[in-house]
């Protein structure tokens, strides 16, 4: 290729057929130049001897002779094309596997900036130069740099795919259009192209977004698979602690029977052996009166018979042996001591397992404090917003929207929509209390029934002894002793409030079948003072772990 210096001259190296540079130069008679081969083609398929460039005719072919002098400087052209590929190779990068490498570096490829759909050719840095600066070659179509070019070219015509028919949904060149399809919808190629770009973008977007879901969701499984070997070392610790204590109480059940059968035994060959004692002694005397019967029985003295007989000892007393028995029964004992046992395991099950459920809930313990902006105003709340109790006094507060102006209550500032939550509070020495908690929108102005209908989810402690759970009907509960500290559970999706007697580890009362559909607070109430009766506060304590 020339040199910078000379670009303008390009022209005049390129043959007007072929558009490339000239081989076998020849002039005819109106002055233009051709390759050899080019323009005999050209006059051996036309039907008229002229020149392609001015259009002149001739009546007879001329004879045709290579221009040395175009010929030379031809050559001298390549040759400083040569000398520039070669200067500017070492600056250009070598073609790289999986990369289209120039078709026109000779040794060593180069690689390709641009393919020409015209040439069907690849191009280097500086091969490409003619392309771009000379004006028979600027024509040309040139892409990003593909192989097999071919496929571009349309197999029928030979011509460059240019086009897109909707129709058929295909590339066509340009005569396809005017011969194949000239009723159809098409569109440049590059219009195509933009719009299949938008919607493969588009696409690309939604599947990075199912991407991003789905490791989401790789995460979340991952997540949760941890929580379940968390759930399962726990369950497995608590089962093992469960079926331990009943295994202790089996073997204590079994040792307590095997006591009771030894010391049955031991009883009864105690009571054997005061009947054979008793036994014995009676044998020793009566032999002592047989013996003496049967020294009286073989005299053969009448007199002394008759006078000794009355002098005889009276018998011994003797106990009637005919019930005495030392066989004792041991029917029915395996059964009692079976019964008692399953009585005994029954009762520790239960224990066990509401102990087991307390450990379960206190899992999902909050941090839990008090209001002052939703608090009565007889209430003392705590600097920390952890203890209220009742003043016997009303302050005077801003009566704001928040407020419960009629009865002793007060809310958490915390607010739950969804999950599990847990909290304990410290009843310890009080007469009377409510517990539990309430949907955000309750009336706070007024009075108010507790009940699940009006939003409360509540149990209570009246006169110091009467506990009640505030269901659609009130429930009457029956606790077996005295909570000190009561835990509060609620399973949001579940539907489920559940109230616990922490120290006993026992459960108090739940609602069940519950349907929230907004946020849930916290709801106490320490009730009134009664004249100290009822002083001690309600405590917000933290939860520790059951044992």
């Amino acid at each position: 290729m020339a040199t910078a210096s000379n670009l303008q001259s390009e022209d005049q190296f390129l043959c007007s057929i072929c558009l490339d540079v000239f081989t076998d130069p020849v002039t005819i008679p109106c002055g233009h130049n051709f390759c050899k081969n080019c323009i005999n083609e050209h006059w051996n398929t036309s039907d008229r001897c002229q020149c392609p460039m001015c259009k002149e005719a001739f009546t007879t072919r001329p004879d045709l002779r290579v221009n040395t002098f175009i010929s030379e400087i031809v050559v001298q052209f390549i040759q400083s094309a040569q000398q520039k590929t070669s200067s500017s190779s070492s600056e250009q990068q070598v073609s790289k596997p999986g990369e289209v490498p120039c078709d026109f570096c000779t040794g060593t490829k180069l690689k390709a900036l641009k393919s020409c759909l015209v040439c069907l050719a690849s191009y280097c840095e500086t091969h490409l130069e003619p392309h771009l600066t000379m004006s028979g070659l600027k024509r040309h179509q040139l892409i990003d740099p593909v192989e097999n070019l071919e496929d571009r070219m349309c197999t029928k015509h030979d011509k460059p795919l240019e086009l897109f028919c909707k129709t058929d949904l295909t590339c066509i060149c340009m005569l396809c259009l005017v011969l194949d399809h000239k009723m159809h919808d098409v569109v440049p190629l590059k219009e195509e192209y933009e719009e299949k770009k938008a919607e493969l973008g588009k696409t690309e977007t939604e599947i990075q977004q199912m991407i991003q879901k789905r490791r989401l969701k790789i995460q979340e499984i991952k997540h949760s698979v941890h929580l379940s070997e968390e759930d399962a070392d726990r369950g497995i610790a608590e089962g093992v602690q469960v079926f331990t204590a009943l295994k202790e109480s089996v073997e204590r059940g079994q040792a307590n029977l095997i006591n009771l059968i030894k010391e049955k035994q031991k009883t009864t060959e105690k009571q054997a052996e005061a009947f054979i004692k008793e036994l014995e002694q009676e044998i020793s005397e009566l032999t002592k009166r047989w013996t003496e019967v049967e020294q009286l029985s073989r005299s053969e003295d009448q007199l002394h018979l008759l006078q000794s007989f009355q002098s005889l000892k009276a018998a011994p007393p003797t106990k009637d042996w005919t019930e005495v028995s030392v066989r004792p029964s041991y029917e029915g004992t395996v059964r009692r001591a079976v019964a008692q046992l399953e009585e005994t395991l029954n009762k520790e099950m239960k224990k066990l397992l509401a102990k087991s459920e307390l450990k379960r809930v206190q899992q999902y313990a909050v941090d839990v404090t008090l209001d002052p902006d939703t608090a009565h105003p007889r209430l003392i709340l705590s600097d920390d917003g952890k203890q209220v109790n009742d003043s016997d006094v009303r302050k005077n507060l801003p009566d704001n929207p928040e407020r419960i102006d009629t009865y002793v209550n007060v809310l958490a500032k915390q607010s739950f929509s969804s999950g599990r939550f847990y909290f304990e509070v410290q009843v310890k020495r009080k007469t009377d209390w409510d517990l539990g908690v309430a949907r955000e929108s309750i009336n706070r102005k007024g009075a108010i029934k507790l009940s699940p209908q009006n939003g409360y989810w509540t149990i209570w402690l009246r006169d110091g002894n009467e506990y009640k759970a505030l269901d659609v009907s009130r429930v009457s509960l029956s606790l077996k002793s005295r909570p000190q500290k009561v835990g509060v559970f609620v399973d949001y999706e579940e539907g489920l409030v559940s109230f616990y007697d922490v120290d006993a580890a026992a459960l108090i009362y739940s609602f069940t079948g519950c349907c929230f559909t907004e946020k849930l607070l916290p709801y106490f109430s320490p009730e009134l003072n009664h004249g100290g009766k009822n002083s001690a506060p309600l405590i917000i304590s933290p939860v520790n772990q059951a044992e």
